[in-house]
């Protein structure tokens, strides 16, 4: 099947959330029946909002529904994995609606790959990135009191389908992660491209960097599209 690298820009989550799970759905049934179906990688940007994955504790937001609304900004519980995060502008979104049994891949080693993927996106600026065990996403400084988080991750699988995907900080106002306990973390913080280099990073340029290196890893020939 074909695999589409799509750029959204900046969208509403809502509506980003209501594409990726109409995709998402459309490639379940049509493996379901034996259709043809496209994959997608998607990548964009969101105004202000917080999300609450399925395992995620509420009280890792610090703030009111009042404080969150003066801060014009939202908080949506969703059907991903993980705690608590933050989307805004200049943080890149990467929301991959694939399958992975055509990719043979298992969800840890596609987890590892998309940490593999911006790893090396981090690399190409000079910015030694990694894992730390057990906390997904990918790090600098993993195993030091220094440690902080330039990329949060978290899917949804059914069936080898997934939607949502990776959040790396780009040109991101780390302030508003303040508002909460990232990914329910308490103890370690958090980064950005711009934060580390100090300057701001093309976002244009951080996502040809981001396609290329999913485009080996999954050792794809890409047609791109723009709708």
């Amino acid at each position: 099947m074909k695999t589409f690298f799509i750029d959204w820009s900046l969208i509403s989550y809502t509506e980003a959330w209501q594409r990726q799970t109409e995709w998402f759905d459309n490639i379940v049934r049509a493996k379901a029946q034996g259709e043809s179906y496209e994959n997608r990688i998607v990548m964009c940007e969101h105004p202000h909002v917080y999300t609450l994955g399925r395992s995620g504790k509420v009280n890792n937001m610090l703030l009111s529904d009042e404080q969150l609304k003066a801060m014009d900004a939202t908080l949506y519980h969703i059907d991903r994995g993980g705690d608590i995060t933050y989307h805004g502008p200049g943080q890149l979104v990467c929301y991959p609606i694939v399958n992975l049994e055509e990719f043979q891949l298992g969800l840890k080693e596609y987890v590892h790959l998309l940490e593999e993927a911006v790893i090396r996106v981090c690399a190409s600026y000079g910015i030694e990135a990694g894992r730390l065990e057990k906390a997904t996403g990918v790090w600098l400084e993993g195993d030091t009191p220094r440690a902080r988080k330039i990329c949060a991750i978290g899917v949804r699988s059914s069936h080898y389908v997934t939607m949502h995907g990776l959040a790396l900080n780009v040109n991101t106002d780390l302030r508003y992660f303040s508002y909460i306990h990232p990914c329910g973390f308490i103890d370690k913080g958090v980064t950005s491209l711009r934060q580390e280099l100090k300057y701001d990073v093309p976002m244009d340029e951080v996502k040809q960097r981001l396609e290329e290196e999913l485009r080996k890893l999954f050792q794809l020939p890409v047609a791109r599209c723009g709708a």
